[in-house]
């Protein structure tokens, strides 16, 4: 009798290839079979069947070290039971790091055909040259993996925009942006989202200078148009994906979506020209997301990064005014 729980489809890539790596694993053998992600230069390991070498998910490997790499080139083959009569797999340099001696890796796609990452296996002996026959197996596999990441990556954009929708009620009076709580469930929920996904994020953390000087001189009502005024530049220098807060009496936060480091500087960049373009002095601290310590410490790295700069300024019109 067949098992119902095992006949049921899988409900999200992440799932889906796990139950690929084990069936692989179970038919194939290999010591290491991996779900990759690329990302310029990085080489993200998303999900792992390890049976010895010690590579857990999130680890980050140089692409161009890998076999990979040379894979999608079309420098090596898909099946290499003897990796080391390959020669551009003999001279990459992963095989220094750790011991190979038998490759399997295809492409993964999104849906315009871009490179996503890759299904790949290694193991540390040769294998038997019959081992080339179960490429199309492998090949289905891979791109079964590619149609289930594909519609996932939309649902995952649908999600995002649920819950843009839902944090609306969520929102800072005076501005109308995003309030600290809303703000925390976004967070949250990005950072689910750069875990299975192996996305970059970046958090910027922006603080009014002189808005007490503002309320103190010219009276509270000044004070808001200027906070009005800061949300109001903010919001137009951002993407559409990206998510921007009032979580302080004048700090702001914004979170850069899928933003590697030129893209969150970029991002960096026209916030501070939009603020100067509409006479608002803030100081702003920028923090790429680390694979390993998420958005959390992003937020909390990109708030020291903006006190230091608040720090520096200050002492800085001290040493002037003297």
């Amino acid at each position: 009798m067949i098992d119902l729980i095992d006949s049921q489809p899988f409900p999200d890539f992440e799932t889906a290839s796990r139950g690929v790596l084990s069936l692989l694993h179970a038919r194939l053998g290999f010591n290491l079979w991996m779900v990759t992600r690329t990302d310029k230069n990085d080489w993200i390991v998303l999900q792992s069947e390890d049976h010895g070498y010690g590579v857990t998910e999130g680890t980050v490997f140089r692409w161009a070290d890998s076999f990979c790499s040379r894979m999608v080139l079309g420098r090596g083959p898909r099946i290499a039971p003897s990796s080391q009569e390959i020669p551009d797999y003999a001279q990459a340099p992963i095989g220094k790091q750790v011991s190979i001696a038998a490759y399997v890796g295809v492409p993964l796609t999104r849906e315009d055909g871009s490179l996503f990452g890759t299904l790949c296996a290694i193991h540390p002996a040769s294998q038997p040259s019959a081992l080339t026959a179960e490429l199309p197996l492998v090949e289905l596999l891979g791109r079964l993996l590619s149609g289930t990441l594909v519609n996932d990556l939309r649902l995952a954009e649908q999600a995002r925009q649920i819950e843009r929708l839902q944090v609306q009620a969520m929102t800072d009076g005076l501005t109308g942006l995003t309030n600290r709580r809303a703000w925390d469930m976004l967070l949250e929920a990005e950072e689910a989202r750069c875990r299975r996904y192996g996305h970059g994020a970046c958090v910027l953390s922006i603080d009014l200078d002189g808005l007490k000087t503002v309320n103190d001189n010219e009276g509270h009502a000044k004070g808001d148009e200027l906070i009005r005024c800061a949300a109001q530049a903010i919001r137009r220098a951002v993407r559409e994906p990206d998510a921007v807060a009032r979580i302080g009496g004048d700090e702001f936060a914004v979170l850069g979506v899928e933003c590697d480091e030129s893209g969150s500087a970029a991002l960096l960049e026209r916030i501070d020209t939009a603020l100067r373009a509409a006479g608002v002095r803030a100081s702003l601290g920028l923090a790429v997301r680390d694979r390993k310590l998420g958005l959390l410490r992003a937020l909390e790295m990109a708030d020291q990064a903006m006190y230091e700069l608040k720090r520096r300024r200050r002492q800085q019109a001290e040493y002037v005014s003297r």
